[in-house]
């Protein structure tokens, strides 16, 4: 499983089953798209509760992190959704052996999205005193309601798909050989300013003995709703080297601006 930026691939587990799909590999590194409310939806609840304001493209890109909002050494990067993936191809498709976990893996294959946020700006973090800690960072604005509706649904992939294996079935070397992934919530704190926060990591590594293809990944998240928006954060490493959790001072800092830019 080739390696890539994670907000595309953990994002979607939610946003699949919510009834609509991450952005894909190519696009700007700013968005606007359009979208219709639902009025299914649920109400934000929380610090945002009282008045929760849809943050336009131009809003959400001023209230994305810059360097002078972190301590000295970090730099801030904006870059284009999917700019680091090595996107499969159609003979890398893989198959879950769980029907509801298959939105994990059509999340790093080939795709077609039907839906998307309103807005979406994206993040590189790295900090040269420690290259191991480099955060990616989505920002994610909707209609009121959805990002509620999208942190649950995420709530429910969790839930189901704690372990599970797929198969290669496409035309490439590959074919036939199987990949265990496994999920696992982490306990994380609700930063200050949020309205919630669910924080997780995804292994991935073959199962298949003499399998060339498919190197262990380790990727953390941590998903923050704030208001109308969604802001998530990611690191990536190895099976060897397991990802960290997201620098703590990255994402208090993100949620500051993020309920700032919804007052």
């Amino acid at each position: 499983m080739p390696a890539r930026f994670a907000p595309p691939l953990l994002l979607s587990l939610a946003l699949a089953l919510a009834g609509c799909t991450t952005v894909g590999p190519a696009g700007s590194a700013d968005r606007a798209v359009s979208a219709t409310p639902s009025a299914a939806v649920p109400s934000a609840t929380g610090p945002s509760a009282a008045a929760p304001r849809a943050l336009t493209a131009a809003a959400l890109r001023a209230a994305a992190l810059a360097g002078p909002d972190l301590a000295p050494g970090w730099t801030v990067t904006v870059v284009t959704p999917g700019q680091s993936s090595a996107a499969p191809t159609a003979a890398d498709h893989e198959v879950s052996d769980v029907p509801a976990c298959q939105p994990v893996l059509d999340a790093i294959g080939p795709a077609n999205p039907t839906g998307e946020p309103t807005a979406e700006t994206d993040l590189s973090l790295t900090r040269a005193a420690s290259p191991g800690a480099d955060v990616y960072a989505a920002l994610l604005a909707y209609p009121v309601g959805r990002a509620a509706l999208l942190q649950s649904a995420l709530d429910q992939v969790l839930a189901r798909c704690g372990s599970f294996t797929s198969t290669a079935t496409g035309t490439g070397s590959r074919k036939g050989a199987k990949t265990q992934h496994r999920l696992a919530r982490t306990d994380t704190p609700t930063p200050e300013g949020a309205d919630g926060a669910t924080a997780f990591t995804l292994t991935s590594g073959s199962a298949t003995p003499g399998d060339p293809g498919a190197a262990a990944l380790s990727q953390d998240a941590t998903v923050v709703r704030v208001g109308t928006a969604l802001a998530v954060f990611s690191t990536v490493g190895t099976g060897k080297e397991p990802a960290a959790a997201p620098d703590p001072a990255v994402v208090q800092a993100q949620t500051r601006k993020l309920r700032a830019a919804q007052k």
